[in-house]
C-alpha cells in the first residue's frame, strides 16, 4: 500500500517543522513555496559585496522546542547548527545616555537594574521574574504545546494539571497595568512592556500573560551561525534525508475540493498534484479572502483590518555607528511609548516617535566594545498593517529614517549609512510577500483576554486541509510557529491512524478523518 500524500503549501517554519515529523512519520511529502528559499519570514537580503543580513526574525529563544523537534526526528540540532549564547540579551538606551543591560544570569541583571534604577526595583523584577516564570509553566502544556483549547478547556487542563496556575495567567489585565504592580520606574515598564511586540501588539492592548515571554528569555538567547537561515536550511534538509520533497520558485493558485474535501492543489503554472491532505502554511487570513480558491475560503474569516497585529518598517544595510557600544540586540526606546502605539494601531501611521530595534549580528556575543568600520545592521520600526490600502511614499519614508535618526541621537548613538548598501523593507512590501496579510506579520493582533481564542487551530474546518504557521495556534514568533506545525503533522497523523483507510488521492483525494 503506498504511503499517504501530504501536500505543505509554505515553507516557513511552522511547514518545515511539519514535513520534519510527516516525512519521519512515512508520510510523502511534499513541500511548495513561492519564494527562491525556504524560511517564510525568516530571509536574508543583500547589503552588497557578497554580504548579507537577517531581515526577518533575529531572536532565537526557546531552543528546547528545536532541541525536541530535531531529537524526535533522530538527529541533534546542536549537530546541524552552530549556536552561541549570548551572555547579554540585550542592551536598552533611552535619552540622555541611560543603558541597561538585561543578562542571561539573572543576578546579573538584578544587580544591573539596582544600579539603573534603586535596590527596590532589583527585588522587584526577582519577583517579577517568579511571575513570568509560574505564567510561562502554566501555559506551556495546557496551551502552547496543546491543541487550541476554548476558555473552558483551558481553564480545566489548568486546573487538573496545577490548580495554583489559574491565578498566575493573568489574562483579564493589561500588560501594562500589570508591569505597573511590578515596577515603580516608568523605563522599566517601558523596557518589558515591548514583549508585546513580540507578538505584534500593543502593551498598553495586549494581556498581561505576555510577561511570559521575559521567562522564555531568561532561559537562552542565542546567535546562530550564518544567520537564521541557517535553522530552516537544517530544518529542510532533514526534511528532504526522510525523503520529503522540497520545490521553490513553486507558488500554488489554488487548493482544490471535492466531495467537500481538499483533495488537490494547482500551482500558477497550471500543475495539478493530488494529495491526501494539505498543511497550509500561509497565513490563515489569505484562505479567508479566497485568495487560495472560494471553497476552501468558505467558513474562515480574514482577520479584520482593525485587529491585525503591527508590521514594520525595516532597514538592512551597512553603516558605521559611534557613541554608542551596541550589543547583538540593542533597543533605542522613543519618548512617548503611549503615543507611538496610537500612531500605529489608532491613527494608522508610522510613529513619530518611534522605539529603534538594531540588530548587529558582528557585535561580540558579550557586548564588549568592537573594532571601528562598517558593519551589518538590520533596523526596525513599528508600523501599522496597512500595506494594502496604503502606498508608503519615498517622503514617508525618508520622514521615518530621519525620526529614527532623532531617536538614535537623543540616546547617543550615531549611525553613518552606507546609502547605496541599504535594503527598505515596508508593510507594502510585506503585504506582497504574505498575501491576505496587508502586510501584518503576526496575524491577529494579541488585544484583549480573547485573542488567544480566536486564533484557528491546526484543523482548518474543511476535511484533509490543516494550518500551520504563526497566524493559528499557538500564535506568532518562531518557536510557536515550529509547534503549529507539529500540531497541524500531529492532526493529519493520529486522522490517518484513527481509520487507516486511505483511497487514492486521484480517485477522490481525501484522506478519511475522525
Amino acid at each position: 500500500m503506498r504511503s499517504p500524500r501530504v501536500v505543505i503549501v509554505g515553507a516557513g517554519v511552522g511547514g518545515l517543522a511539519a514535513a520534519m515529523e510527516l516525512a519521519s512519520e512515512g508520510f510523502d511529502v511534499c513541500v511548495l513555496e513561492a519564494q527562491p528559499t525556504v524560511g517564510g519570514k525568516i530571509r536574508q537580503l543583500s547589503v552588497g559585496a557578497g554580504l548579507a543580513i537577517d531581515s526577518g526574525p533575529t531572536v532565537f529563544t526557546m531552543r528546547h522546542v528545536f532541541d525536541e523537534l530535531f531529537d524526535r526526528c533522530g538527529a541533534s540540532l546542536e549537530d546541524r547548527v552552530s549556536l552561541r549564547p549570548l551572555s547579554v540579551l540585550a542592551r536598552h538606551r533611552w535619552r540622555g545616555g541611560a543603558q541597561l543591560d538585561l543578562f542571561a544570569d539573572k543576578e546579573q541583571s538584578i544587580a544591573a537594574i539596582s544600579e539603573f534604577s534603586s535596590p527596590k526595583e532589583g527585588r522587584r523584577y526577582r519577583e517579577f521574574c517568579q511571575v513570568a516564570r509560574r505564567t510561562f509553566e502554566t501555559l506551556d502544556h495546557t496551551f502552547m504545546r496543546g491543541s487550541r483549547p476554548n476558555v473552558l478547556q483551558l481553564v480545566m487542563r489548568i486546573a487538573m494539571a496545577n490548580p495554583a496556575g489559574l491565578t498566575a495567567i493573568h489574562p483579564f489585565r493589561t500588560l501594562w497595568h500589570e508591569l505597573g504592580r511590578h515596577f515603580s520606574d516608568p523605563r522599566l515598564r517601558q523596557l518589558f512592556g515591548r514583549y508585546a511586540t513580540y507578538c505584534g501588539g500593543s502593551p498598553f492592548l495586549s494581556p498581561g500573560t505576555l510577561m511570559l515571554i521575559a521567562h522564555a528569555e531568561q532561559q537562552g538567547v542565542w546567535l546562530m551561525e550564518g544567520g537564521m537561515t541557517r535553522l530552516v536550511n537544517a530544518m529542510a534538509e532533514l526534511a528532504t534525508e526522510f525523503g520529503a520533497q522540497i520545490r521553490c520558485h513553486s507558488r500554488v493558485a489554488q487548493i482544490l475540493a471535492s466531495n467537500g474535501r481538499a483533495c488537490a492543489v494547482q500551482l500558477e503554472s497550471g500543475e495539478e498534484i493530488a494529495c491526501d491532505a494539505i498543511v497550509f502554511n500561509g497565513d490563515a487570513s489569505a484562505l479567508g479572502a479566497g485568495l487560495l480558491g472560494e471553497k476552501v475560503a468558505q467558513g474562515i474569516k480574514p482577520v479584520p483590518r482593525e485587529r491585525r497585529s503591527q508590521s514594520a518598517v525595516t532597514i538592512s544595510c551597512m553603516a558605521e555607528a559611534d557613541g554608542v557600544d551596541m550589543a547583538p540586540h540593542t533597543v533605542l526606546f522613543g519618548d512617548d511609548y503611549q503615543s507611538e502605539f496610537d500612531d500605529v494601531f489608532r491613527r494608522e501611521r508610522l510613529p513619530e516617535k518611534p522605539t529603534i530595534y538594531i540588530h548587529a549580528p558582528d557585535r561580540p556575543a558579550d557586548a564588549s566594545p568592537s573594532a571601528p568600520g562598517s558593519e551589518r545592521l538590520f533596523l526596525l520600526v513599528n508600523a501599522p498593517a496597512n500595506g494594502d490600502c496604503h502606498n508608503y511614499s519615498e517622503e514617508e519614508l525618508r520622514k521615518c529614517e530621519q525620526r529614527a535618526k532623532v531617536t538614535m541621537m537623543n540616546c547617543g548613538l550615531n549611525l553613518r549609512f552606507s546609502q547605496d548598501r541599504m535594503v527598505w523593507t515596508t508593510p507594502n512590501d510585506f503585504a506582497e510577500l504574505f498575501p491576505g496579510t496587508g502586510g501584518a506579520l503576526f496575524g491577529l493582533a494579541p488585544h484583549g483576554w480573547k485573542s488567544s481564542f480566536r486564533r484557528r487551530s491546526s484543523r482548518s474546518g474543511h476535511s484533509n486541509l490543516y494550518l500551520a504557521g504563526g497566524s493559528v495556534h499557538p500564535g506568532p514568533g518562531i518557536p510557536m510557529a515550529a509547534l503549529s506545525g507539529r500540531l497541524a503533522a500531529a492532526s493529519v497523523i493520529r486522522d490517518y491512524h484513527s481509520t487507516m483507510q486511505l483511497v487514492p488521492a486521484a480517485t477522490i483525494g481525501g484522506m478519511s478523518t475522525a
